[in-house]
């Protein structure tokens, strides 16, 4: 999207609302210790009226999409090959086999909980990836219809809600099966959904397990490019004639071509600060616009039956990382 002036006249309004509304989540999150993703889509919903009025619907459709992409792209710096080789290749095809295995179960299983199978991979990616961000990456390729914002918010506040609840009782349940500080690391860089969480919960056993979780989870997120490619292709092979996705996101290439260029040692580390530092705030911004386009009587409509497919998923997910390392111990 080129932007001018006219477009940025447009856009500036609810633009500036989504950044405010992101500003007040991180306050919080940095004060009080809140997930800031959570914060962010429950703070936004209350300004759900500002996506429909003339001065700020562009600006609130333009955070809730280009600057998700912005976001998400940025996510490359953070990821390279290093991460494979710091992991050793027998928990890497661990991880990988979780991740696949975690998102076809939530495809298969939304019918069985009177989903749609596009519901079941918006939830089955956000479990198995990074919650809030791959929830936002898969939901830009997904088909639009009515209640498309509300299952995201949807997702997005229940992964995040598992996550906080995962970083609490997860290194219990670590220490309670005898894991060694690697194990550790492996089992809650493999199963949290958010990044924060899992710092959080790595280095609330040690410094050691906190390196190693955040290792594993940065694997993870390295494997949001491939899922949202196939994701694309299969899209597209589905779609109408005329309506067909691009066979590779704009946003994918430029994620790929970053971490390329970091496995490659050719972002100086100033650069991969600021750019991290950027696809936060983007990525923030674009879950509090998320929630300003949300309205609390669509999301009702949503029903029980989605907590219990994301909750299944997320205890399928432990159980199998759990099973996982212990077998490749022996």
């Amino acid at each position: 999207m080129l932007l001018t002036a006219n477009s940025l006249r447009d856009i500036g309004p609810g633009l500036f609302m989504a950044v405010l509304v992101a500003m007040a989540a991180q306050f919080l999150s940095d004060h009080y210790g809140a997930p800031v993703m959570l914060m962010a889509i429950l703070l936004g919903i209350p300004f759900q009226f500002l996506s429909t009025e003339a001065k700020t619907a562009d600006g609130i459709n333009f955070a809730s999409r280009m600057v998700l992409r912005v976001g998400v792209a940025l996510l490359g710096v953070r990821v390279s090959l290093d991460l494979l080789v710091g992991m050793g290749p027998t928990f890497a095809v661990l991880i990988t086999l979780g991740l696949a295995v975690t998102i076809l179960l939530g495809i298969a299983l939304a019918p069985v909980f009177a989903r749609s199978r596009s519901f079941g991979f918006l939830a089955g990616g956000a479990v198995a990836i990074c919650g809030a961000s791959a929830a936002m990456a898969i939901a830009s390729l997904l088909p639009k219809h009515d209640k498309s914002e509300s299952d995201l918010t949807f997702t997005v506040v229940c992964v995040t809600v598992a996550s906080t609840v995962a970083m609490i009782v997860y290194p219990v349940i670590a220490t309670s099966l005898g894991f060694d500080t690697n194990q550790a690391g492996v089992f809650l860089g493999g199963t949290i959904h958010d990044v924060a969480q899992v710092v959080g919960a790595g280095f609330s056993m040690s410094d050691e397990t906190g390196d190693a979780a955040t290792l594993v989870k940065l694997f993870r997120v390295t494997l949001l490019a491939p899922v949202v490619f196939l994701g694309a292709l299969l899209l597209r092979n589905g779609a109408e004639v005329g309506a067909k996705p691009p066979l590779v996101p704009g946003f994918v290439l430029a994620f790929l071509a970053l971490a390329a260029l970091n496995s490659a040692h050719l972002l100086p580390e100033v650069v991969v600060t600021i750019a991290d530092q950027i696809s936060r705030a983007c990525l923030v911004t674009a879950v509090a616009a998320v929630g300003m386009k949300t309205s609390l009587q669509e999301l009702r409509t949503v029903g029980g039956s989605s907590v219990g497919l994301i909750v299944t998923l997320t205890v399928f997910l432990a159980v199998f990382i759990a099973v996982g390392i212990v077998v490749l111990s022996q």
